[in-house]
């Protein structure tokens, strides 16, 4: 296909692509944001809202008042709907005789933000806008005194410093200053406000809010260009991200929750690029409100919490900034290798690395790094990075080496923490995460240097394989579970985590352990409706709010979703993906939360809610779990081996960059035969990997290739099997058609929680299946004396009832269903 044809696909799918929208009644608590990479607003869906151009916070506690027949309404009294669009964030206040809709705004090439209002009153309405002057640099740094004033030319305010060169302006054209800030001797105000004036009829408004952290001037001609653009911005930004959308790779599934899910995700991942005018841009870790201070949740780099979006950036098809996170960490790398935790906004402005502790925090953001930068490699064939990066990378590798403990591997203690950062689960020597992290970055690096024909490959593989070896000997623990870390002592901790789901991600585990663990983290002392517990309920130190011994982060859950696939356990797998995926939907407008209550369905009140590594595993579980795939640039070659749930009958991949081509995959099947119909958009064919996955009791009867027979290998598992074809996608269309017998499966109808409820859906725990596949047990778990529904498929009923019998407990029971297929 040419370039010209290529680019024409392009035009038309962005033209046809819809961007998602989710709308819902306000909730006057829940978090909303609009964030751009050069500004965010972010406040509540009542309307409060606080006001950052990076690295300063303008204003805090700004809120609309509603002047209607000498009454005054607080716009928080009457917000009644929230819409949320990639591009803006609108709440609609309704009274008796007017309406009023907040659109907020954030463009992506300006500095700073527009607040949009639709009015439209039937009597007169004046509307003023009320906020705290809050002009000051975000953590840690201090601009000393600050100030506001009125300029009634520009009809805005003008803040400033004393002795600094920032600047920023708020204020609408036709507004009018009402009250200032003050404090005497008898009293004060810290509010400022202004009116928009009276309105009768329809009509609209514009706030816009510009800075500049070099001058008054360069502030004021971004207000300008802000204000020009006016009520355009809403579709712009719109577009924008609807183009980044289509330019990406998407899924076309039969659950419309899920596609949903995917997409909002990816819009809230890239969200997270900052433009620091000091630092560069990078990926932050998330938004949330500051609490009056000055950290608006996350909104600082983190070097794990980039490395581990990086692995969904890259699988979503969005190369160009999965490179620039990864860069953007590596160039604060310590001078002895380690890679840093975290690097606030105004880390330029202060000390950083030296005068707080937090820069190099993390043991684990080093092996990440390498991690990351080589699932890069691979799926782009970028090798100019890879040459630039080899020394940093190599000196990354030098001092894990330094940290090795007895048994071999980099410590956490004294050295960085791994995942767990404090609390009772501490101290230890080395986590069974951290170590599992260093095993994968050694074949990482392995593979790096492979593609630099770097002489050191093969000394580095030998090693990953000695240490793979040693993990499993290592943790591995005589009860059928994985030890959580190796203890001061060196002996094993005997306390099951999630973080096991972590080496399962990178397939370092032995198959069958894995699969027992899975089936004890797939019971509801660790698997919630909502997400997976770090710990058990049942653990002496589970505590539900504990930060890290006891609540449900989505991390987790992901981590455990792409594990759990990649060991073919398809039905925990998908459990955990749907959970994430609801967060997704059922959040703040689109975007994944950072931690939840292990109790209840109750965001962690310590959250951030819009935390970009929480989007991140909707991503990464959808397309390396459920769908399988994998990318290297280099060989031209495309791995597709997708788990699709039993009742899907379609699913389509679109858009996914294989060195200079885009490819097109398109599955349907049926109770007889599968169709997967490959597009290549390149004048040179791609290799393609394909292994679906079929339940033991399945067979394949032949298959074709563009209409000529074509030969598979087997791939037998205990909990499926997967033929494997070697295709050929030339130039164009290619269509593989399949024929199979005895297909079965099932699937468990979702049933989202509900907000402050415990568990209460059922869950697949264990499957078992005869040699021959001809006979299924399966092990549910259920809350006592509740009726649930099981979906077969291709079975002699469409659906089962399981009756979970009276128990003296209310905590789940298990019960054994078997299923004779022949």
């Amino acid at each position: 296909m040419s370039t010209r044809l290529l680019a024409l696909c392009l035009l038309a799918a962005l033209a046809a692509f819809a961007a998602p929208e989710i709308t819902r009644p306000v909730r006057a608590w829940e978090f909303l944001d609009a964030t751009g990479p050069r500004a965010g607003l972010l406040g509540t869906e009542d309307g409060t809202l606080e006001a950052y151009v990076y690295p300063l916070k303008i204003f805090a506690g700004l809120q609309l008042r509603f002047v209607a027949d000498n009454q005054v309404i607080p716009a928080a009294a009457i917000a009644r709907r929230i819409d949320a669009r990639p591009g803006s964030y609108t709440i609609t206040y309704s009274a008796d005789d007017f309406q009023v809709a907040e659109s907020l705004v954030v463009p992506v090439d300006q500095p700073g933000a527009a607040i949009l209002l639709d009015v439209q009153a039937h009597n007169p309405l004046r509307i003023d806008v009320a906020f705290v002057r809050d002009f000051q640099l975000m953590w840690p740094a201090s601009i000393g005194t600050a100030y506001a004033g009125w300029n009634s030319a520009l009809e805005a305010f003008e803040f400033g410093a004393d002795g600094q060169p920032y600047a920023a302006l708020f204020g609408s054209p036709g507004a009018a200053l009402l009250s200032a800030e003050y404090a005497t001797n008898y009293s004060a105000a810290t509010h400022y406000v202004f009116t928009l004036g009276e309105i009768r009829g329809h009509a609209q408004r514009t706030l816009a809010l510009a800075a500049s952290m070099k001058s008054s001037d360069e502030a004021l001609a971004a207000y300008r260009r802000i204000l020009a653009r006016g009520a355009a911005l809403a579709a712009e930004t719109d577009r924008h991200y609807r183009d980044y959308l289509a330019q990406t790779v998407s899924v076309t599934l039969p659950d419309s929750k899920l596609q949903e899910a995917y997409d909002w995700s990816r819009i809230s991942m890239v969200k997270g690029f900052v433009s620091n005018p000091f630092l560069g841009r990078g990926l932050v870790a998330g938004y949330g409100p500051s609490k009056g201070a000055y950290r608006p949740g996350f909104a600082w780099f983190f070097g794990r919490d980039s490395f581990w979006t990086s692995l969904a950036l890259i699988s979503s098809g969005d190369l160009p900034n999965a490179r620039a996170a990864i860069e953007f960490i590596s160039r604060f790398q310590r001078d002895d290798g380690k890679i840093p935790h975290e690097i606030s906004q105004s880390a330029t402005l202060v000390d950083w690395f030296k005068q707080f502790p937090y820069g190099y925090a993390s043991a684990d953001a080093t092996p990440l790094y390498i991690i990351a930068a080589a699932d890069y490699i691979r799926a782009s064939g970028d090798l100019a990075f890879a040459r630039e990066q080899a020394p940093r990378l190599f000196k990354a590798l030098g001092f894990m080496r330094s940290t090795l403990d007895a048994a071999g591997f980099p410590r956490n203690l004294k050295i960085g923490h791994g995942w767990v950062e404090g609390g009772p689960l501490l101290p230890v020597r080395v986590e069974l995460y951290q170590a599992a992290c260093y095993v994968e970055a050694l074949h990482s690096l392995a593979a790096i240097a492979r593609a630099l024909n770097d002489p050191r490959a093969a000394a580095l593989e030998s090693d990953y394989t000695q240490k793979r070896r040693d993990l499993e000997q290592d943790f591995w623990l005589p009860n059928n579970t994985y030890a959580f870390a190796l203890g001061v002592d060196g002996q094993p901790v005997d306390q099951p985590s999630v973080l096991a789901t972590v080496p399962m991600w990178f397939d370092l585990l032995d198959r069958a352990h894995s699969q027992q663990m899975i089936e004890l983290l797939a019971h509801e002392p660790i698997a919630t409706d909502w997400g997976t517990r770090i710990i058990s309920s049942h653990a002496k130190i589970y505590d539900p709010s504990g930060y890290h011994y006891g609540s449900v982060w989505p991390l987790f859950t992901g981590w455990a979703s792409v594990g759990e696939y990649r060991n073919h356990a398809a039905a925990a797998a998908l459990a955990n993906l749907r959970a994430n995926a609801w967060l997704a939907l059922d959040g703040a407008g689109g975007n994944t939360t950072e931690v939840l209550s292990g109790e209840t369905y109750s965001p962690l009140s310590t959250a951030s809610p819009h935390q970009i590594w929480s989007a991140a595993m909707v991503v990464s579980p959808i397309l390396r779990g459920l769908l399988g795939l994998e990318t290297d640039a280099a060989a031209r070659r495309l791995t597709f081996a997708p788990h699709l749930p039993a009742d899907w009958p379609t699913a389509a991949i679109h858009n996914i960059p294989v060195a200079d081509a885009r490819i097109n995959l398109d599955l349907r099947r049926d109770a007889s035969t599968l169709e997967l119909t490959i597009e290549n958009s390149a004048s040179e064919p791609v290799h393609l990997d394909f292994a679906p996955a079929y339940p033991p009791c399945a067979a394949l009867d032949s298959a074709a290739l563009d209409g000529q027979s074509i030969a598979w290998k087997t791939d037998a598992e205990n909990l499926d099997w997967h033929p494997q074809f070697a295709l050929t996608a030339k130039p164009g269309k290619t269509t593989l058609v399949i024929h199979h017998h005895g297909m079965f499966g099932y699937a468990v109808p979702f049933t989202p929680p509900q907000l402050a409820e415990p568990s209460e859906s059922l869950k697949i725990v264990a499957e078992r299946w005869s040699e021959n596949g001809h006979r299924l047990t399966l092990t549910v778990s259920g809350r006592p004396a509740r009726t649930y529904t099981l979906d077969l498929i291709n079975y002699k009923s469409p659906t089962m009832t399981i009756q979970i019998p009276p128990a003296e407990t209310t905590e789940y029971v298990d019960r054994q269903l078997t299923f004779t297929l022949r």
